[in-house]
């Protein structure tokens, strides 16, 4: 059973999807996820439904080899939990492949019986609630209209009875963020849902600034894209110049 604090320190999330990422991450975060946005970051898919169960397994086995503390949790992908019995043989398999600590899976009240038996195996779940990136039509913010709030809100109380040991909350209005927060005694972490959060989470080359990707919730603590040319530049020139590799680098 995993057990995250709630209502003390702020839960640290970041994505790898490599083990010399995730060797970096693990030092400073309570959660590395391995996220599905692999397909995306990595991939050039245009949505995460492209993304594998084969693909999600391969790039965990790479980040267990980096994770030493953090919790590790892999999203299973797109068509990988439509019932009870698929997600808990998908889930097993994901589990045993990659030795992660949890799994998540997206969406609300239709998954309460597929959370129920994977918890019930002793298969710890992340829920994930808001903008849901394996069906979403629209990539808009949630939580503008009454109707959605309430979902939204009834959705977090759901994932919590059926056994989410917490819940991303992905693009939701801030006040609804603050709302859920305070109604469930799971922790939350959000990602472009305030501050109101119990933790937060990124996709980490979005952070150091490897993807042109630009969205509101996104904030870019590094410009590695820049470092990376600058060495490959630099490079180029020592080698066309004649100086490397010197005596140093050579046998």
């Amino acid at each position: 059973m995993i057990k995250l604090n709630k209502n003390k320190s702020k839960i640290i999330c970041l994505t790898a999807y490599s083990r010399n990422i995730a060797s970096i991450i693990d030092k400073h975060c309570d959660i590395v996820l391995v996220g599905d946005s692999l397909g995306s970051v990595l991939y050039n898919f245009s949505s995460t439904k492209k993304v594998t169960l084969d693909m999600m397994i391969d790039h965990s086995k790479s980040v267990r080899m980096g994770v030493k503390k953090s919790l590790m949790v892999v999203d299973m992908p797109h068509n990988t939990y439509r019932n009870p019995i698929e997600a808990l043989k998908n889930a097993k398999k994901i589990i045993l492949k990659t030795k992660c600590d949890a799994v998540k899976v997206e969406g609300g009240k239709k998954n309460f019986q597929i959370i129920k038996t994977l918890v019930k195996n002793k298969i710890p779940v992340m829920g994930h609630l808001g903008l849901l990136p394996q069906s979403a039509k629209s990539f808009k913010f949630k939580g503008q209209r009454i109707s959605e709030r309430k979902t939204i809100l009834r959705d977090s109380k759901i994932l919590e009875e059926a056994g989410v040991f917490s819940i991303v909350l992905e693009c939701i209005e801030s006040s609804l963020a603050k709302e859920i927060t305070k109604a469930i005694n799971i922790p939350t972490i959000g990602i472009g849902a305030s501050v109101h959060c119990d933790g937060q989470v990124l996709v980490t080359d979005d952070l150091i600034g490897l993807n042109k990707i630009s969205a509101r919730f996104i904030k870019k603590y590094s410009n590695i894209e820049k470092e990376i040319n600058d060495a490959v530049l630099n490079f180029k020139k020592d080698v066309m110049r004649s100086k490397f590799p010197t005596k140093k680098h050579s046998y």
